[in-house]
C-alpha cells in the first residue's frame, strides 16, 4: 500500500529544512567518505541491516516488472549489488549500466561483476547523479538504492532520472526513512544514533562515515515529501511504500508516454 497521509509534525530532535541545508553533502566530501569505506561496504550493509538489504533490493528489482529486454541504469550503484541483481533476475535486464562517483566502490563492484561472468551485460562507469552520462530517453528502467539522500541536490537527480528514461519507463528507489510507529520508533532512533555508528566505526575503521549516516537519514525528505519531489520531476503513478515499519521506503513511478502531462503537472 502506498503512503498518502501527510507526514507527522516534527518532533523534538527531528530535522527541519534548515538542518537539511546545513548538512554538508559536497560531492567531493561524500565521494571521499565512500572511497574510504569501499573495501568493507558490503560487509557493513549486511551487518547493519541484519541481511535485510538483500530483500529490499530484490523488492525494488521486482517492482520494475522486467521482461529480459530492458536497458537499465543503476545510479549511485556503489559496489553494484542492484546492477548485478537486475542482470541476474529470472527475467533480468538485457543490459545494465551502473554509475557512481566513487572510483574505489566501482572497483569492488567490477570485481564482483567479473567473478559472476557478467561483463557482457553489466558495465560500471564513473559519473554524477546530477549530470548523468546517458542520452535522453535512452533507458527502460532506472534504480537507486540508498544513494539519493547523499546527492547534494536530490531534485536535480530526479529530473535527470526522468530525462534518461524512455516514455513508459519505470523507476525504483530505495531509501531510508524515519519510522513513527510507537515502541519501534524510539528503539530505531536509539539503534541508529548509538549502536549503528559504533559498529560502523569498528568495522569500517572510518571515524565519520557512520556518524554521517543517521544525520543524513534524519535530514532526508522521505515518504510523501520525497514522492512529491518525484512528481515534480515529471513521474506519474508515484508510490511510497514503507518497508520495516517505515525504516526503509521503496519509491516507484513511471515516465508517462509522449504527450502526457510532464513535470509542470504530472499525474499521480
Amino acid at each position: 500500500m502506498s503512503i498518502e497521509a501527510n507526514r507527522r509534525p516534527a518532533k523534538p530532535g527531528s530535522h527541519t529544512s534548515d538542518d537539511r541545508a546545513a548538512l554538508d553533502k559536497a560531492p567531493e566530501k561524500i565521494a571521499g567518505m565512500f572511497d574510504a569505506i569501499a573495501a568493507r561496504y558490503d560487509l557493513l550493509n549486511t551487518v547493519l541491516s541484519g541481511g535485510l538489504d538483500r530483500y529490499w533490493r530484490r523488492r525494488a528489482i521486482a517492482s520494475l516488472h522486467l521482461t529480459g529486454r530492458e536497458r537499465l541504469l543503476d545510479v549511485c550503484t556503489g559496489t553494484a549489488d542492484v546492477a548485478i541483481g537486475a542482470a541476474r533476475h529470472k527475467r533480468g535486464a538485457a543490459r545494465v549500466v551502473g554509475v557512481d562517483f566513487s572510483g574505489p566502490m566501482l572497483t569492488h563492484g567490477l570485481e564482483k561483476v567479473r567473478a559472476l561472468g557478467l561483463t557482457n551485460r553489466v558495465q560500471l562507469i564513473r559519473g554524477d547523479a546530477m549530470n548523468l552520462p546517458a542520452a535522453a530517453e535512452s533507458v527502460d528502467a532506472v534504480t537507486i538504492a540508498f544513494g539519493i539522500r547523499n546527492v547534494q541536490r536530490p531534485e536535480i537527480a530526479c529530473h535527470e532520472l526522468f530525462r534518461v528514461l524512455r516514455p513508459g519507463g519505470r523507476l525504483a528507489i530505495l531509501e531510508f526513512g524515519t519510522p513513527h510507529v510507537p515502541v519501534f520508533a524510539p528503539i530505531y532512533h536509539w539503534y541508529s544514533h548509538h549502536i549503528l555508528p559504533t559498529i560502523g566505526r569498528v568495522v569500517s575503521r572510518h571515524e565519520g562515515a557512520y556518524n554521517y549516516l543517521p544525520e543524513s537519514i534524519g535530514a532526508f525528505a522521505y515518504g510523501v515529501e520525497f514522492a512529491g519531489i518525484l512528481r515534480a520531476a515529471g513521474f506519474s503513478h508515484v508510490a511510497a511504500r514503507p518497508l520495516m515499519l517505515g525504516a526503509v521506503y521503496l519509491y516507484t513511478g513511471i515516465k508517462g508516454s509522449r504527450g502526457s502531462t510532464g513535470p509542470s503537472g504530472s499525474k499521480g
